[in-house]
């Protein structure tokens, strides 16, 4: 299994146990679903195979709805307005880069061609896009944006693949 860490913060942010793609050869996009959390489950006394019902004896009860990889790799919400997020995002970029220019200089112009066309994705969709911060809240870390595939009902993650690092464990 591979885990993947943020390069900047060491926060963990996601791993390979999720279905992932990659688009446009810079972001990872992570499919996730909201699950019951705590959830207790209560036998009312119903026989359910006597009554030809399948479970009715059995109620959920307690929990609550929670996006799986949120709460996976506790990550935290945080918010941005447009402008916030353009000053957060030049600067995450810069630091991206200049990781790349020690580790693998040859990638940075399809990083800044990706890079560039993604940032553009959001500001146009801007409104339909959640924040995320790994669990140490550091403001120059990676921000996972959380959106909704074309059926509006599957949530993904977005991330800057070259902004984390893959462990093995």
């Amino acid at each position: 299994m591979l885990l993947y860490t943020d390069i900047i913060t060491g926060d963990e942010m996601v791993s390979d146990a999720y279905p992932i793609q990659i688009v446009d050869d810079v972001i990872m996009e992570v499919d996730c679903q909201l699950v019951t959390k705590g959830a207790t489950q209560v036998d009312i006394g119903a026989n359910p195979s006597a009554e030809g019902g399948d479970d009715e004896g059995v109620e959920e009860s307690g929990g609550e709805q929670v996006n799986n990889v949120v709460d996976s790799f506790r990550l935290q919400s945080t918010s941005f307005d447009k402008k916030s997020y353009l000053t957060y995002i030049k600067g995450y970029l810069k630091q991206i880069k200049a990781e790349l220019a020690k580790s693998n200089p040859e990638r940075i112009p399809a990083f800044e061609a990706g890079a560039q066309k993604f940032v553009k994705k959001v500001v146009g969709d801007f409104k339909n896009y959640d924040f995320y911060t790994g669990e140490s809240m550091n403001p120059d870390g990676m921000i996972a944006l959380l959106n909704f595939r074309e059926d509006g009902v599957t949530p993904y993650f977005s991330l800057f693949k070259d902004g984390l690092k893959a462990v093995k464990l």
